[in-house]
């Protein structure tokens, strides 16, 4: 079965956990600033267990994990907080080349980032750290990698694999699938969304995205997803799904064991990725060729195919500029340049 997820339920509620969190230590009555009172148990010029609940809050928990791992890797390589530039150079050189120059840049951010929470000046900042990794731009290159996208075809495909599983499993995947693709979510988002997000009209689902990478604050944005043509329309889909599934309420997206019994928690965001993977790996593509991201990057080149505009496009993704748009139009524009031989 795959592991319920854990984030995204204290990602959506962590307001409600601080506020829980105020209730439990509040041994003796709130002081205030300006008052003369100092609370029990508080170390003089100490932030309140309150406070450090909302510093916690103003990071993601992926964001928080993150950095975690690149502490712990530098750590493990030898590393020490507070570090001297050196070990920071020492660390890069050792990895160049085995790690993606877009991950030693990620690390650096973390060790920073452990910097700085702990009161230390940051090394990362130094002449020498900046001429070192210029160093292994120049000799690596930055290029990153590609995921490739699922495009319409890809979908059609994988849609006849995917029945050949047990019911609820093939009621699921095909239900996420679909929906992924039509909403271009991110997988972080799908497996977020709950029942009582979604809202039917008589031309498709309303689905309310209470939080996302780009939407950290909460605001909340809206996607709509029209309805499509016999067995491609990710609206038949998901109520087939969640018929099937007797889910009333809560996370809409779950993991499904080989018994076909349906888990009480989400997917994590993993899960959806090999779930991707190995449908596309049914219909003879390479798993390695495709990622979580890969719906939605589906999604943005189809749409480019299709004729649609930056603007339309960005209304569906939540794309805030077209910069990202960029990547998945122009090679699109590139095959259309006429020859002129």
């Amino acid at each position: 079965m795959e592991k319920p997820q854990g984030s995204p339920a204290s990602a959506l509620e962590s307001g409600q956990e601080i506020q829980n969190l105020a209730l439990s230590t509040a041994a003796t009555k709130p002081t205030f600033i300006g008052t003369a009172t100092k609370p029990a148990n508080r170390t003089a010029g100490a932030p309140s267990a309150l406070a450090n609940g909302y510093m916690a809050a103003s990071q993601s928990s992926a964001t928080a994990a993150a950095y975690a791992l690149d502490e712990k890797m530098f750590r493990a390589a030898g590393g020490t907080i507070p570090a001297s530039p050196v070990q920071i150079v020492e660390f890069l050189a050792a990895f160049a080349g085995q790690l993606a120059v877009a991950t030693l840049e990620r690390r650096l951010i973390g060790i920073h980032h452990a910097h700085v929470e702990r009161g230390f000046a940051s090394p990362v900042h130094d002449p020498v750290v900046k001429k070192t990794m210029a160093g292994i731009k120049r000799t690596f290159g930055v290029r990153q990698r590609r995921v490739r996208p699922i495009l319409k075809d890809d979908l059609v495909a994988m849609m006849v694999m995917s029945d050949r599983q047990r019911p609820k499993k093939a009621a699921r995947d095909k239900a996420l699938l679909l929906v992924g693709f039509a909403g271009a979510f991110r997988r972080s988002e799908l497996v977020t969304i709950k029942r009582e997000h979604v809202t039917e009209h008589s031309n498709g689902l309303e689905i309310l995205l209470v939080r996302s990478k780009t939407d950290q604050s909460g605001a909340g944005r809206t996607v709509f997803v029209p309805h499509a043509n016999g067995d491609r329309c990710p609206v038949l889909a998901l109520q087939e799904w969640l018929t099937i599934s007797g889910i009333d309420a809560g996370y809409i997206f779950r993991g499904v064991d080989r018994h076909d019994r349906i888990a009480d928690g989400p997917l994590t965001a993993q899960s959806v990725a090999l779930i991707i993977k190995s449908a596309i790996g049914k219909v003879g593509g390479r798993e390695a060729d495709v990622s979580g991201h890969s719906m939605r990057a589906g999604y943005c080149t189809q749409a480019a195919i299709a004729g649609l505009q930056p603007f339309q496009i960005r209304e569906q993704t939540g794309h805030t500029s077209d910069a990202t748009l960029a990547r998945y139009i122009r090679p699109v524009a590139r095959r259309k340049i006429p020859s002129l031989l």
